[in-house]
């Protein structure tokens, strides 16, 4: 087994990893299952469900580090946020 000791992991990072690691599993499993043709929304250009994905993911990031650069308290209003986005992002996009 390989030695992780010079990596900082806690169980959040090993939780953000795992869940990142699901989401393109079940994103795979989605695109096999029911292929998808690109389309145009709000962002005026072809996208696929991958490409909203990683818009989302973008987004969010971008949104904590707002949040976080402004002193807002806690990042649950951030994550509120950024599942809006993400919502937002798969529906309009």
């Amino acid at each position: 087994m390989p030695d992780f000791s010079w990596m900082a992991w806690t169980w959040q990072t090993a939780a953000f990893f795992a869940l990142l690691a699901a989401t393109l599993a079940g994103m795979t499993a989605l695109a096999l299952l029911r292929p998808e043709a690109p389309r145009r929304g709000i962002l005026r250009f072809p996208t696929t469900r991958g490409d909203r994905l990683f818009v989302s993911l973008l987004g969010a990031a971008v949104i904590h580090v707002l949040w976080i650069g402004l002193g807002g308290e806690g990042v649950w209003p951030a994550l509120g946020a950024s599942v809006l986005f993400g919502a937002a992002m798969f529906r309009y996009a």
